[in-house]
């Protein structure tokens, strides 16, 4: 049993953490105390300054447990991998880092790589990011592999040098080639030191370091080399012409951050200014922020975000003070071995740079709160259409099918998705009736839903099998409404079908008015009014004008391939085009034919047919 005062009594006056624990074990909150028996006896004293989030969490402690630490120091880093390891429901936290990669350069390995990693370890590696968007860490990883042509292969080294023949990388000038066995081991390193330095934004020493090699090749008479090298520089130039000067007098490194914030979301913007340039920004989402204050927010953001000493810039720019700032100046200098400024500032120019990143801040808030509302908005049209339509679930996904034929040629079905009532035209699908031909649309409309159920049942199995992974399955998932472009015969049908394979998922036909317009839905009961101005009506005619220009198209385009088919052999124009289509419904029919039967279409003479038999039959399309 825990004895809440005979603990608070028992603890220690030296450096930790402490961790607050709730009825079921769960890790709710965890914190750092340069004297423990002080921080955590204020948790419990009857105090009116407690915010509503303290005196919530409070209440929700079962019980509590502390590690005692040599410092405050050790205090702060031990709370990080703590606050990472448990994510408590009462700590401010940065949005998962495992979401965001970095570019890790193996500088610690003989031959080193570049890669894209999600963990950091304490290899001895460089480390480089995170990246919040996926584009940034793409374009910049080709930008790298562009100037420096590190290998992108699979191949190791040096165990697989003058192993087999240059891959076409190598071919196209898009890697140096160590594999051929003409670029020794300090060659190799300077290239991924150079790469580490255009990644550090520290071009100044880059540029001078590939001048050297350039005139160094120059005078061995390597003028290919020395052309390349030149290049290089070049760009590099060309990087920096682009990136802002943010203060030409100083070349400092620093991060500014800035804070935008609205009831439960904030968002810290960091500028990362290396030289006295701004070589890249990015923003990170902060949760459990309701009744924190800014100073607690850009503090724990800081304790978080910085884990490698690669990462760390000699000064942070904050915009609000941070607590405990002499406390986390002191682990960061620990982490990068060397000393960390952290600074509000209150005038001048990095003031003007705070600011700046501030209305960064507000603009990446602003985008947020516009995203969050177009999502309500589709969530509120959904849920109306759940509760018109009786659904059990939310329709968050919605699969659309309609036939298309020329007097039962060319079968097709058309197969639409629409994903939180937006249409996911990747996922649009397209069937050749094969089981018959002719005009029925109803047996067409039953052969395209079986197959395409029939494919996400051999998915599941190609899954099980770990044949293939369930992202890159066509068919899967399942929808949550079907809609047919058809009346209560097509339902008639299909709802049998879905009763046949034992599927649940709702099923109603898209009804049109005599001019070919939606005109709403119909069930098994009867049709179902809705109002014409209703965002529901509105989607569903989008639905229905969606599936049935897609499947409309596809029978177009294969229409057009038959008819210029035909326009290949002499002799046949338009009328006789026609006449041959409308008689035999398919060219694959009209292959088949013999002479005599060709004859037998009134606008066919047996010169026409021969040349229409001898086109199929003796020609490159037999």
């Amino acid at each position: 049993m825990f004895d809440l005062d005979e603990e608070l009594k028992n603890l220690p006056e030296e450096p930790g953490v402490y961790i607050m624990h709730g009825d079921d074990d769960t890790v709710i909150y965890v914190g750092k105390a340069k004297i423990l028996k002080n921080r955590v006896r204020q948790y419990f004293q009857k105090n009116s300054s407690h915010t509503p989030k303290v005196l919530a969490m409070v209440s929700n402690i079962a019980y509590f447990e502390y590690i005692v630490t040599d410092s405050e120091t050790e205090a702060l880093a031990l709370e990080c991998n703590l606050i990472k390891k448990y994510r408590p429901k009462y700590n401010i936290l940065l949005k998962d880092d495992k979401h965001y990669p970095y570019i890790k350069v193996t500088i610690n390995e003989p031959y080193p790589k570049v890669m894209k990693v999600r963990k950091l370890k304490k290899d001895g590696a460089k480390y480089y990011g995170p990246y919040v968007s996926g584009i940034t860490l793409k374009n910049t990883l080709e930008l790298v592999q562009k100037l420096f042509k590190p290998p992108s292969c699979h191949r190791r080294f040096p165990q697989d040098i003058k192993k087999g023949r240059p891959c076409l990388n190598y071919h196209i000038n898009n890697c140096f080639a160590p594999c051929t066995g003409k670029v020794s081991k300090e060659e190799y390193r300077q290239v991924y030191f150079n790469i580490c330095r255009f990644l550090d934004g520290n071009h100044k020493e880059l540029i001078a370091s590939l001048k050297a090699d350039m005139n160094a090749a120059a005078e061995k008479r390597q003028y290919e080399r020395a052309a390349d090298l030149r290049d290089k520089i070049r760009a590099i130039q060309d990087i920096e012409e682009r990136q802002k000067i943010i203060n030409t007098a100083k070349q400092d490194n620093r991060d500014v951050i800035a804070l935008a914030r609205e009831d439960t979301v904030a968002f810290c913007e960091v500028f990362f200014i290396r030289s006295g340039k701004v070589i890249g920004h990015e923003n990170y989402k902060i949760d459990n922020t309701r009744h924190s204050s800014e100073s607690e927010i850009l503090t724990d953001f800081v304790k978080q975000f910085y884990q490698t000493g690669d990462a760390i810039p000699d000064e942070i720019l904050t915009e609000y003070e941070i607590e405990d700032r002499e406390a986390i100046a002191e682990w960061l200098r620990s982490i990068k071995n060397k000393k960390v400024a952290i600074l509000s500032p209150k005038r001048g120019d990095k003031l003007h740079m705070v600011e700046m990143v501030k209305k960064n801040a507000d603009i990446v808030l602003g985008n947020y709160k516009i995203k969050v509302m177009k999502e309500r908005e589709k969530n509120t049209l959904l849920d109306a259409m759940q509760e018109l339509l009786g659904l059990s679930k939310r329709p968050m996904r919605i699969e659309a099918y309609d036939i298309s034929n020329t007097q039962g040629a060319d079968n097709v079905g058309g197969m639409v998705v629409f994903e939180n009532g937006k249409s996911a035209k990747r996922k649009y699908r397209i069937f050749k009736i094969k089981s018959f031909e002719g005009a029925d649309d109803y047996a067409a409309m039953r052969e395209v839903i079986y197959r395409r159920f029939r494919h996400a049942l051999d998915e599941e199995e190609m899954i099980k099998k770990g044949e293939i992974l369930r992202k890159d399955a066509k068919f899967l998932p399942l929808p949550d409404l079907i809609l047919l472009d058809g009346g209560k015969g097509h339902l008639n049908v299909i709802t049998e079908l879905m009763e046949m394979m034992d599927s649940d998922i709702p099923v109603f036909g898209m009804v049109k008015n005599d001019k070919h317009k939606t005109r709403g839905l119909v069930s098994d009961s009867g049709e179902i009014e809705i109002s014409p101005t209703s965002p529901v009506f509105k989607l569903i005619t989008h639905i229905q004008d969606e599936v049935h220009n897609t499947a409309i198209t596809y029978h177009r385009k294969l229409r057009g391939k038959i008819e210029s088919e035909l326009d290949k052999i002499s002799g046949i124009g338009e009328k006789r085009r026609k006449a041959l289509l409308t008689n035999f419904t398919s060219v694959d029919k009209i292959k088949e034919a013999d002479i005599e039967t060709l004859m037998s279409v009134k606008e066919m003479d047996r010169k026409s047919a021969e040349a229409v038999f001898e086109y199929f039959h003796r020609g490159n399309n037999v």
